[in-house]
């Protein structure tokens, strides 16, 4: 299977509000699945498989917009790194919070 044209996007759109793009996924998806003569045009893939690619493809994409950022200067000195961030189990709680972003009633 080619795989090297793919680009996948995920956006947060609220249900049912009248967005044009929206209203006529959901019509076209309910055309295909009521369709018994749809041919699948694809091959099916592991869920693992597409779930570290997306992950991969999405983690890349949050370090060049973390690197680009020009705020939150204190909080890349304790995490440079995204992907390391995630890895980490961090209890996150308000003392925290204001110690790696700078902000708060604490006194650097």
């Amino acid at each position: 299977m080619e795989r090297t044209n793919w680009t996948t996007e995920f956006s947060c759109v609220k249900a049912h509000l009248g967005i044009y793009g929206k209203e006529l996924s959901d019509k076209l998806a309910k055309a295909a699945a009521c369709n018994r003569d749809t041919t699948v045009s694809f091959n099916r893939i592991p869920k693992s498989t597409f779930c570290s690619e997306i992950e991969g493809e999405a983690t890349q994409k949050w370090q060049k917009e973390w690197e680009n950022c020009t705020k939150a200067a204190i909080t890349k000195q304790s995490f440079p790194n995204v992907r390391d961030r995630v890895q980490l189990s961090i209890n996150l709680n308000v003392n925290f919070t204001a110690m790696v972003t700078g902000h708060g009633k604490t006194r650097a």
